[in-house]
């Protein structure tokens, strides 16, 4: 069961959020900068990392500055970085780096978080045949970004966004009545979408394998539980995606490695990442 996989991101998005983003922090009335720079100079300015990162931001750089700057990228996405390493460097007027280095900053920072703490999971997983997913728990007007970085660091995307799949959980189940209503209700409707099903227990599961399906999500189990879980799944329809979710942390993650499920999906990787410390400094 696959989704789109987002390995790069569209120009009209990037320069619509950048807009966006901008006009948020008022940096048309950048008071402090309007009011003490009355002649500004051209500069040198350098970008530069004060941690380890896997870096995320090549491909949004570029957009956040206007055609009297000049940007030298020196790092890729995906690129290892190291402290003191450049990313980039930047010459142009001083005000108007001044007005925008607030926001770059913050977003390659929140993005470069994020692809770093993918690459730490998908290192744990990377010998065992499982993928590290994203979830929906993302920040709101960020996710394309944000996806885009756990591509980056090594992980999958799961569906983009509720238009791109079928995941019944547990509630749907409830207001539905069971499974099977949930199922054959979505049938009539005609969608060529994949379904998955979120399962809490073995009783559910007994009862979605009668079921046509194309994934299970297997929440909140315990590893000695997901195994029989899994063995059950694989002795009715080997062809069915098994994914496991629900409190995976780096911190357990080694516990889940051995239970031959397909992948792990984490809203760690996403909601819980820490934004990396990069500076920007004129030189």
């Amino acid at each position: 069961m696959q989704y789109k996989q987002y390995h790069s991101l569209p120009k009209k998005y990037i320069k619509n959020k950048i807009k966006e983003f901008l006009k948020e922090d008022m940096v048309a009335n950048d008071v402090t900068t309007i009011s003490t720079i009355k002649k500004p100079k051209n500069i040198i300015a350098k970008i530069y990392a004060l941690e380890e990162l896997i870096y995320a931001g090549s491909q949004i750089l570029p957009y956040f500055f206007n055609s009297k700057c000049k940007l030298k990228s020196h790092k890729k996405d995906g690129a290892i970085i190291f402290p003191g390493d450049v990313i980039g460097e930047i010459s142009g007027p001083s005000n108007f780096v001044l007005s925008i280095e607030r926001i770059m900053l913050n977003l390659i920072q929140r993005l470069s978080g994020i692809a770093s703490t993918t690459h730490e999971f998908v290192q744990i997983v990377k010998d065992h045949n499982i993928k590290i997913l994203d979830t929906r728990k993302t920040t709101p007007g960020l996710r394309l970004f944000e996806k885009y970085a756990v591509s980056i660091g090594g992980g999958f995307n799961h569906r983009l966004d509720l238009s791109k799949g079928i995941l019944i959980k547990d509630n749907h189940i409830l207001s539905a009545g069971s499974i099977s209503n949930a199922i054959n209700s979505f049938k009539k409707h005609n969608l060529n979408l994949p379904i998955e099903i979120e399962i809490d227990n073995l009783k559910q599961l007994k009862e979605a394998l009668k079921l046509p399906i194309d994934g299970i999500l297997l929440d909140n189990m315990k590893p000695h539980m997901i195994k029989k879980a899994v063995e059950m799944i694989k002795n009715t329809n080997s062809t069915i995606f098994i994914e496991a979710s629900g409190g995976i942390t780096k911190k357990n993650l080694h516990s889940f490695i051995n239970t031959k499920i397909d992948a792990i999906s984490t809203g760690a990787i996403t909601h819980s990442a820490i934004s990396k410390d990069i500076k920007l400094e004129f030189i």
